[in-house]
């Protein structure tokens, strides 16, 4: 009921992102084909000290747009190497865990990738849809009230190759996808196997990186030329609410560290989601879109959004074991536009 015009909709996101909407008019290409365009060269058995060197020196000619037509070995090639050394002792996010995710199951409860389902989603923002959205099951939160929780929570799903999504990609792009948007769950854990799906992929579909943005540097440095834009979760104002609902530390700081990394990976944009929690206006709502609206601008899309509903274990917690009320969304809209954002979804 507080949503601005369809119409109005699409303008604000093709000022806020300019680059997706290049990417659908044919003028530019998907961030990952221009990485997969940049010759490097590595021995795969290298360490992984020497290989985050080359990975640095590949880094600057993308930025650089020194491209190379059909490389031998690839930045992406590069990025794939480096990503499966990471999981032998995991630290994709930040919770670190460093167990051998080839042969034991990690605190995200994810060892080989597993897909819960994949399918043409018309259930986002405007500009996105139709999405061909792949959800992957496990997670490193633990939200009370995930409303995914029967994917996140548990391991369930289907495992495939990366010639099989690739394949599904490219099909769902023929039948309209805009995008492929990478979910769950949550997909850090399964960055090696999106690198090689998209080692695979032959259209030029844009790249979503639907996450709660709780990645490592090193993971960070990995996304960096694959992802065309982050579909962000900013959950928490405080680490405090962070630990208590979804049982992560140093949350802030994570996820702030990686929204200002995040400003200058290669032709990345951000649609950032925050879902308004009831009791959680003044210490979660308030201070997030005061610390977007200064560190990332007011020209970027948000979206603040009302669809909570207690779901899972929310009844556990009396404050937040309802939907939210009138008087809630209201000081949501009335935060939106007193930090002046001009390119936000509301409602």
């Amino acid at each position: 009921m507080f949503r601005y015009a369809e119409i109005d909709e699409i303008k604000h996101a093709k000022e806020a992102l300019p680059h997706y909407f290049a990417v659908l008019g044919r003028v530019e290409k998907p961030n990952f084909y221009y990485t997969r365009e940049v010759k490097v060269s590595f021995n795969k058995n290298s360490s992984l000290e020497e290989l985050w060197q080359v990975h640095e020196e590949g880094l600057e000619k993308l930025h650089n747009n020194e491209l190379s037509e059909k490389p031998e070995q690839s930045l992406l090639d590069l990025k794939s190497v480096i990503a499966h050394k990471l999981m032998e002792q995991c630290t994709l996010c930040e919770i670190r865990c460093k167990i051998n995710r080839k042969k034991q199951i990690g605190y995200c409860r994810v060892r080989e990738s597993r897909i819960a389902s994949a399918f043409l989603h018309l259930g986002e923002e405007p500009e996105l849809i139709p999405s061909y959205t792949i959800f992957f099951s496990g997670c490193n939160f633990r939200c009370a009230f995930c409303q995914n929780w029967d994917i996140s929570q548990q391991r369930v799903g289907v495992t495939y190759s990366p010639e099989e999504i690739a394949i599904r990609i490219g099909t769902a792009y023929m039948e309209g996808a805009k995008n492929v948007n990478f979910v769950g769950g949550e997909p850090t854990p399964n960055i090696p196997f999106i690198l090689d799906v998209l080692k695979e992929v032959r259209v030029p579909i844009p790249v979503l990186w639907n996450s709660n943005m709780y990645m490592s540097e090193e993971a960070m440095r990995l996304l960096d030329g694959i992802v065309d834009v982050y579909l962000a979760d900013f959950k928490w104002g405080n680490d405090r609410d962070a630990m208590k609902y979804s049982k992560v530390p140093h949350y802030w700081e994570t996820v702030t560290r990686n929204f200002l990394i995040t400003k200058d990976h290669y032709q990345a944009e951000f649609l950032i989601r925050h879902l308004v929690m009831p009791n959680h206006l003044e210490c979660c709502t308030r201070p997030i879109l005061k610390w977007i609206s200064e560190n990332l601008g007011r020209d970027v899309r948000i979206n603040v959004m009302f669809q909570y509903r207690p779901e899972y274990k929310a009844n556990k917690y009396p404050e937040i074991a309802r939907r939210l009320i009138y008087e809630e969304m209201e000081g949501a809209i009335k935060f939106v536009k007193h930090f002046g954002f001009k390119n936000a979804l509301v409602g």
